[in-house]
């Protein structure tokens, strides 16, 4: 049994995306402007934490974002893609067990921060 909630599945294994959410971000067209790309990255941001190296992944789409800096290329292309496909398979997250030692993954660019513990 899980509870949806903010668009995330709440359930004993932990918290996972809504699957409904993850199938709007598979279907979701390349952006042909920067409002579409602005809709789709705001989605991404919601659920960065669900994915590992999101600052780097983005940093590209994000970069397009500035005052006339939108060019779509083929390296935008790419970066679309894999971060369709880090947020299509995303990981579930779970509640950490304090009995059991932790190792922190960090991930810095120029645009980001964060942190994963595992």
């Amino acid at each position: 049994m899980s509870v949806h909630y903010l668009g995330h599945a709440i359930s004993a294994a932990g918290v996972a995306m809504d699957q409904e959410k993850v199938a709007a971000i598979a279907t979701w067209p390349q952006p042909g402007n920067m409002r579409t790309l602005q809709g789709f990255l705001g989605l991404a941001r919601y659920y960065r934490r669900f994915i590992k190296n999101y600052s780097s992944v983005a940093a590209l789409l994000t970069a397009l974002l500035k005052k006339e800096a939108f060019l779509w290329s083929p390296t935008a292309t790419d970066a679309f893609n894999a971060l369709k496909k880090a947020l299509s398979s995303a990981p579930v997250l779970q509640l950490p067990d304090c009995d059991k030692s932790f190792m922190v993954d960090c991930d810095a660019s120029g645009s980001g921060f964060g942190v994963v513990l595992h």
